[in-house]
């Protein structure tokens, strides 16, 4: 085999990776000791961040919600915890999955707001959505979850949106692990999942909703960004809340190449194969994903809504540059409210006041 042959090779296996949706996550924490207020864990690094966060106990079947940090003891690499509640299954001591979004359940069991189960008239076929009626019905917020996550991500924004009036719209999209998959199975990096996100609010639209605002986390939030550039719906959109955005997907995988020590040349290759048109079945993709076209630090002159940008500085998967550089480069229509120590996309779980009240006046 050729040397050439070996770089396509690695590049392709980079991409794929990137574009390969996990839907079953392993356990990645063992429960020790518990008690009834407390429960100590392996120390892991989202374990030791500040906040409140969830378990996910059984393979996802239990779940419980945890507190801050009452003890480390970085020689054992354990951590204690409060213990909030056991929402479904039995906390016993064995492996658990970390839940950095608090919540496990829907609207109605863990914010206690009523929630309609509807389902959107989609391209791909129906998807499955939660609607929370909130004020006259006028005003709509449609929630994007991120990548590798589902519909439970979005949950921690719903009482500040409910509370300002809004009525939320909490969709999934392909491949997403509740929605039809796409016809490849694979992520487009927010470049045909803004598709879904237009169904959504074409259903919102016609319940009577007047205004959209769109709420999107991490790759959320680059599905987000390609809805605004590329829908006609996009008219009916007032502005956008980001947490943790994917504001240029190519830093983000020079990033994640870096990480996992690909060479430069290889993770290089990688994007531009998604973007190649010959490399659609390499790369195991039904539409080229043009890496080039989510960059919007490049493209911050076509941007036209208001937006606020959420984001830790600290965030070790999908760096902040792009969001300071995307603020910096359009102050008329981007409030940036930057993090310091809340990793990816957990910001209100470190300051959930802080967060509610940002994006309360924001949107009001």
């Amino acid at each position: 085999m050729g040397a050439g042959s070996v770089w396509v090779g690695a590049g392709t296996y980079f991409a794929r990776k990137v574009l390969t949706p996990d839907l079953v996550r392993p356990d990645d924490t063992r429960i020790h000791v518990i008690h009834s207020d407390s429960v100590t864990l392996s120390g892991t690094p989202d374990l030791l961040v500040p906040g409140r966060y969830g378990l996910w106990l059984d393979g996802g079947r239990g779940h419980a919600r945890i507190g801050g940090v009452l003890e480390v003891d970085h020689r054992r690499q354990r951590v204690r915890r409060e213990l909030l509640g056991v929402d479904e299954g039995v906390l016993q001591p064995g492996t658990a999955r970390f839940n950095g979004y608090y919540y496990g359940r829907d609207p109605q069991a863990d914010l206690g707001l009523e929630t309609q189960d509807v389902v959107v008239p989609a391209e791909l076929g129906p998807m499955p959505a939660w609607v929370v009626p909130g004020g006259s019905g006028e005003r709509w917020a449609v929630l994007v979850h991120g990548r590798g996550a589902r519909r439970h991500e979005t949950l921690r924004a719903i009482p500040a949106l409910h509370a300002a009036g809004l009525t939320c719209l909490v969709p999934s999209y392909r491949n997403d692990g509740d929605a039809p998959r796409g016809p490849d199975g694979r992520y487009n990096l927010g470049l045909s999942e803004w598709r879904d996100i237009e169904d959504a609010i074409a259903l919102a639209l016609a319940r009577g909703a007047q205004e959209i605002v769109l709420v999107g986390w991490s790759m959320g939030g680059a599905i987000v960004l390609q809805f605004l550039d590329r829908s006609p719906l996009a008219a009916e959109v007032s502005r956008a809340v980001l947490d943790g955005p994917v504001v240029d997907w190519g830093d983000v995988l020079r990033h994640h190449a870096a990480l996992h020590r690909v060479p430069a040349p290889v993770g290089h290759l990688g994007s531009a194969l998604m973007g190649q048109h010959w490399a659609k079945r390499l790369v195991g993709v039904s539409e080229s994903v043009d890496v080039a076209r989510t960059n919007w630090v490049k493209r911050a002159d076509e941007l036209s809504h208001p937006m606020l940008l959420i984001h830790s500085r600290d965030d070790e998967f999908v760096p902040v540059g792009p969001s300071e550089a995307l603020a910096a480069a359009r102050p008329d229509l981007v409030t940036f409210e930057p993090w310091s120590l809340a990793r990816h996309c957990k910001e209100w779980n470190v300051d959930p006041r802080r967060w509610d009240a940002a994006v309360a006046d924001f949107v009001r």
